[in-house]
């Protein structure tokens, strides 16, 4: 099983990006999956969550300092997962992670919540 982030790279404030991952190894239709991102010097943080709901039912979760600007996304058939990043800051600096949460349904906010993560892509915001 494999995740693989792309789409960072550098921007100026309040421009976009779109960040991609794609899965590969197995389908992960019926699973969790989300978006976390790690500043220099501080914690790894929650961005944001697409939590399956049955059948083609999703529902997405954000961190408080991303909501209104970022949208989480799912392409099914291509078994990727999208973050659309709008009126970026420069406190969005980060490299951003995808991971897939394999053993709970309910659960989506905490890194310990999710089985596989992807490299990371770095995403700079300049001012």
């Amino acid at each position: 099983v494999q995740l693989q982030a792309s789409g960072g790279g550098l921007v100026q404030v309040g421009g976009s990006l779109r960040l991609s991952c794609a899965a590969s190894g197995r389908t992960f239709s019926s699973y969790n999956m989300g978006w976390f991102r790690q500043a220099p010097g501080k914690e790894r943080e929650f961005v944001a969550a697409h939590k399956f709901g049955g059948g083609r039912t999703y529902y997405a979760y954000y961190g408080d300092s991303v909501k209104g600007r970022f949208t989480i996304s799912r392409a099914i058939a291509e078994n990727s997962v999208y973050l659309q990043m709008n009126a970026l800051k420069p406190e969005d600096t980060a490299i951003y992670y995808c991971a897939a949460n394999l053993r709970s349904l309910e659960t989506f906010r905490n890194q310990s919540d999710y089985d596989y993560w992807g490299r990371g892509t770095q995403v700079t915001v300049s001012s």
